[in-house]
């Protein structure tokens, strides 16, 4: 049974149709990138697959959901929050457990942020940030990863080496992606979304940037 099946569906948000006619199905172990302009409904997409997947899915938002004033360990502990229990929260807000610590340690590790554990996210810069969620999304223990523009905030080689952690550590992934070459390169599926639509949904293996103009208007990137 397919993870996710949707058929002649419409998404959409404030009562206005984003998207129509979706008719798709995820599968258990797949790497899916969404492609398309930016406004194309890439977000409403994702924002639809999270919703019908409930607790199973772990999600990175893109403008990261975190809490300011809390430190990198306390926004990746997030990542549990709703499978531990009010004491065992409320502790670790006060003073973090030594085996929590190390749990959220193993993971921020994989990201380059283990010097940053306790520090606060406010005094990051906008990429650590970015890990920081990506790292919650990791922590989280659902199979299933949804997540918009995950390295847009980051240069080319921490985008290439969280991309290889985000399909080392989840079954799952389905990721809305801006760089169409990171795209091909960390998927074997691509669900190309133009005018409301699924105009494009092939697997990623052999295409080239340029197989995805017919996504873009002339002269976009």
């Amino acid at each position: 049974m397919p993870l996710i099946e949707l058929k002649g569906e419409s998404a959409g948000y404030r009562g206005q149709t984003v998207l129509s006619n979706l008719d798709f199905s995820i599968e258990a172990g797949e790497r899916i990138a969404l492609v398309g302009e930016s406004g194309a409904g890439k977000t409403t997409f994702l924002r639809l697959i999270y919703e019908r997947s409930g607790a199973n899915a772990a999600l990175v938002p893109q403008e990261f959901g975190l809490v300011q004033a809390l430190t990198v360990f306390h926004n990746v502990y997030m990542g549990q929050l709703h499978c531990r229990s009010i004491w065992r929260n409320l502790h670790n807000l006060l003073r973090p457990r030594r085996d929590d610590v190390a749990e959220v340690e193993k993971v921020v590790e994989k990201l380059r942020l283990g010097d940053k554990i306790f520090a606060g996210v406010g005094e990051l810069s906008g990429g650590q940030q970015q890990r920081t969620a990506v790292g919650r999304a990791l922590y989280h223990p659902g199979d299933l990863l949804v997540a918009d523009e995950p390295v847009s905030s980051v240069d080319e080689h921490q985008a290439q080496e969280i991309l290889e952690t985000i399909n080392g550590e989840k079954n799952t992934v389905v990721i809305a992606m801006h760089d169409r070459a990171l795209a091909i390169q960390f998927s074997d599926r691509l669900i190309g979304i133009k005018s409301g639509e699924i105009a494009l949904d092939v697997s990623a293996a052999g295409m080239k940037p340029s197989d995805l103009d017919s996504l873009y208007q002339v002269g976009s990137s």
